[in-house]
């Protein structure tokens, strides 16, 4: 192969990458919409969750079949312990808090709160790994919490207690995530970043359906067709592919690169919550959401 075919193939593998990082941001964002829709229809929480959770399990039972064909070695016993204790806090624990929080919480606002995780991600690290934090991101922070506290103040009016619990609930959903993200990081490198999605998600899977077991009647799972399509999408198009595409990206353009591309998320979600659903923004709140945007997105840019 020459040296221009290589350049090529380079080019096209990084298109192919953004594609898929922005796919994969654009099919997440659909989630909190639709869990809204869900809740009009009348299921609560764990009813919904278990439904996703039920329908997502297969894809990443063929997921963790696949990894572990293509592993290099056997999984160290630790090292499944680790990764499923995680699955169980990034994607047990954060989304359950994300689904309370969203019963309130308007769908665009919601994932203007969410985008904050990579402040506390930034937090984390510094607490847990010793990575101390440079001026600029303290800047970041600084302007992204502005940001949100202008949402938070232009909503003060519409902000009863059952709203300020659902955000609080919301900014533990995205806490809970960030800790899966740090701790997470020192173990993908040692299983693969296949691998360790697949079996975090399968233990997430099997917690949310045991979960709803525990606290809800089994006939609460006989629900409507239009139920059954919302958690259909909401697992397929909401939770499957964003993982796998945003796992493919993150091997063609690298994790700096594809979590720029994260900004997109709220935007797209605060469109869809207007188009379809009549949810709004007042002017202060849009200039609070873009200053969230907007301290999340230089935190996550590269220095160079």
């Amino acid at each position: 192969m020459t040296a221009a075919a290589r350049v090529d193939g380079g080019r096209r593998g990084e298109a192919v990458g953004y594609l898929l990082a922005i796919l994969g941001v654009l099919a997440f964002s659909t989630r909190p919409v639709l869990i809204r829709l869900g809740y009009a229809e009348g299921v609560d929480a764990e009813t919904l969750l278990a439904l996703r959770m039920g329908l997502s399990l297969p894809f990443f039972v063929v997921m963790w079949a696949w990894a572990r064909r293509r592993a290099a070695g056997p999984l160290a016993p630790g090292d499944l312990l680790r990764t499923a204790a995680l699955g169980l806090l990034g994607y047990w624990i954060a989304s359950y808090c994300d689904f309370l929080g969203l019963r309130t919480v308007p769908a665009g606002l919601g994932r203007v709160i969410l985008f904050l995780y990579p402040t506390f991600v930034l937090a984390l690290s510094a607490v847990v790994l010793g990575r101390r934090p440079q001026r600029r991101e303290i800047l970041c922070l600084a302007v992204a919490y502005a940001g949100l506290f202008l949402v938070l103040d232009a909503a003060a009016d519409s902000f009863d207690a059952a709203r300020l619990g659902g955000a609080g609930l919301i900014l533990l959903s995205a806490l809970a995530y960030a800790a899966y993200l740090v701790w997470g990081s020192e173990t993908v490198p040692r299983i693969g970043s296949t691998r360790f999605t697949a079996i975090a998600m399968m233990t997430a899977c099997v917690a949310c359906i045991a979960q709803f077991f525990v606290l809800r009647p089994a006939d609460h799972l006989l629900v409507s067709g239009k139920v059954l399509g919302i958690a259909a999408w909401i697992a397929v198009i909401g939770t499957v592919l964003p993982v796998w595409a945003t796992s493919e990206a993150l091997k063609r353009i690298g994790a700096a690169r594809a979590s720029l591309l994260g900004a997109l998320g709220p935007v797209s979600t605060i469109l869809l919550a207007w188009a379809g659903m009549d949810e709004g923004l007042t002017g202060l709140q849009v200039v609070g959401a873009l200053l969230v945007l907007g301290g999340v997105g230089l935190l996550t840019l590269p220095r160079r």
